[in-house]
C-alpha cells in the first residue's frame, strides 16, 4: 500500500506544471543532463572509436588497450569527480563532470570497437584482399560494416551508463536531473526522489531507443539495394512458321 502511495505522489509531482519551469524546474535540469551526457559521449567516442577500430584493423596492441580500459572501469566516477573538485578545475563549470564521464565511457567504446573488428570473418577479409582491395577499402567496405553491430552495442552501453551516471554531478553542486534527487533527499520528499529517478530511467531508455533506431537505419542503408523492377516472366514460345508447300 505504501509503494502505491509513493508512486501516486511521484506521478502527481511530475504532472505539476510548476515543477517543469523556472531555474530549478525539470526542463532546465533535463537540458543540463542532456548537455553533459551528450558532450561526454561525443568526446569519448571521438577518442575511443578510432583507436579501437584501428587496433582491431591492424591486430596489434589491442589486448593492452582493452586491459587498460578494463582497469578504468574499476575506478568510481564519483571518486574521480571528487578529485577534480579539489583541483584548479573546480571552477571550470561542467568540465570536471564531463572529463569524469569521458573516462567512464571510454572502456565500453574501446573494447567493443576492438572486439568487433577482430571478430570479422577472416575468410571475408582474405577474399577482399584477393580481389585487390587496399587497406582503406578493406576497412571501409568489409571490416567496418561487419563490425558495426558489436561497435553499436558498445555505443549504446556507454550512452546508457553515461546518462545514468551523470546524476552524480549533483553531489558536487553541478546541474542535471540528479539535482532533483538530491533536493528530494534534503527535504525528505520521497515523491521528488522517485520522480527524479524515473526521469533518469526514462531518459536512458529514450537514448537506447534512439540509438537502436539509428543502428537499424544504418544497417538498411548499408545493405544491398534491391531492384524495384519486377522479375521478368517466362517468355512465351513463338509459334513456328511453316512454309506452304506448293504443288
Amino acid at each position: 500500500m505504501g509503494e502505491t502511495v509513493v508512486v501516486t505522489d511521484a506521478w502527481g509531482w511530475l504532472t505539476t506544471g510548476a515543477h517543469w519551469t523556472g531555474e530549478e524546474g525539470i526542463g532546465r535540469r533535463l537540458a543540463e543532463h542532456v548537455y553533459v551526457s551528450g558532450a561526454a559521449l561525443l568526446i569519448a567516442a571521438a577518442l575511443a572509436l578510432p583507436l579501437g577500430l584501428w587496433l582491431g584493423h591492424i591486430g596489434r596492441g589491442g589486448a593492452l588497450a582493452v586491459n587498460v580500459s578494463n582497469v578504468g572501469r574499476a575506478i568510481p566516477v564519483f571518486a574521480v569527480l571528487a578529485l577534480f573538485m579539489v583541483s584548479p578545475l573546480r571552477n571550470a563549470g561542467y568540465v570536471p563532470t564531463v572529463v569524469a564521464l569521458v573516462l567512464f565511457a571510454i572502456p565500453p567504446l574501446l573494447t567493443n570497437a576492438y572486439v568487433g573488428m577482430r571478430e570479422v570473418d577472416r575468410a571475408a577479409v582474405r577474399a577482399a584482399r584477393g580481389m585487390g582491395m587496399t587497406g582503406g577499402q578493406l576497412f571501409r567496405q568489409v571490416e567496418l560494416p561487419l563490425a558495426r553491430p558489436v561497435v553499436m552495442t558498445g555505443v549504446r552501453s556507454a550512452a546508457v551508463q553515461v546518462v545514468a551516471t551523470a546524476t552524480v554531478a549533483a553531489m558536487v553542486g553541478q546541474g542535471g536531473l540528479g539535482r532533483i534527487i538530491t533536493a528530494g533527499f534534503a527535504t525528505y520528499d520521497t515523491a521528488r526522489v522517485v520522480a527524479g529517478a524515473v526521469l533518469v530511467a526514462l531518459l536512458a531508455l529514450l537514448v537506447e531507443g534512439v540509438l537502436v533506431g539509428v543502428d537499424r537505419l544504418i544497417g538498411r542503408r548499408a545493405g544491398p539495394k534491391r531492384s524495384k523492377r519486377k522479375p521478368a516472366g517466362p517468355k512465351r514460345a513463338e509459334p513456328r512458321r511453316t512454309r506452304a508447300i506448293r504443288s
